[in-house]
């Protein structure tokens, strides 16, 4: 496990620095610039494809970590993401009593590591097509590359797909996703 994440780590510094000026400067998400001098909490908020992200973040008690040094790998689930779930599913998640079954599900969507889109697909190649990227939650997601599209595979076997990669922060990097990736129940 630790030589797994020292790995992603070492690849991903190599990587970023190698091909760091191939990135959009500030992209627009949700409507938003997001900034490269901001932290991930600093940009989601201003996202207006992210509230429910933001709002779940905030009821996890999780913002102070996500605005910390980091570095982190965000797989940022839409608005539209959540609303898939199954309905009330949100809503539950967001109860108090539900804390620590929201944190589990969010911390699976969080690496630890600044890893550009670059990395994941070297990584995803070097392993013969498919490799597991272990999530500060405990998850593994299984990442795959379809033409120049990153998809990954949750542990209750949905899929989310990267639909915009590299959106550099102060603290890491976000890629939003198209679905909320689930842990084993």
């Amino acid at each position: 496990m630790m030589k797994t994440t020292l790995r992603i780590a070492a690849l991903a510094v190599a990587l970023s620095a190698a091909t760091g000026a191939a990135y959009a400067k500030d992209p627009m998400v949700g409507g938003a610039k997001m900034y490269a001098s901001k932290n991930i909490i600093e940009n989601a908020v201003n996202s207006k494809d992210h509230t429910t992200l933001v709002a779940a973040v905030k009821a996890a008690g999780l913002v102070e970590t996500l605005e910390g040094k980091g570095p982190f790998t965000v797989f940022a689930p839409t608005n539209e993401a959540f609303a898939k779930l199954p309905a009330g599913t949100v809503d539950t998640l967001l109860k108090p009593e539900n804390k620590a079954k929201l944190t589990k599900i969010l911390t699976c969507h969080v690496v630890s590591g600044d890893i550009m889109a670059s990395a994941v697909k070297k990584m995803v190649k070097d392993a013969g097509g498919e490799y597991d990227i272990k999530t500060v939650g405990g998850c593994v997601i299984k990442a795959m590359t379809k033409g120049n599209k990153v998809t990954l595979t949750d542990e209750a076997g949905g899929t989310a797909h990267v639909t915009i990669a590299d959106v550099k922060q102060s603290n890491g990097v976000i890629h939003v996703v198209d679905a909320v990736l689930l842990p084993k129940m």
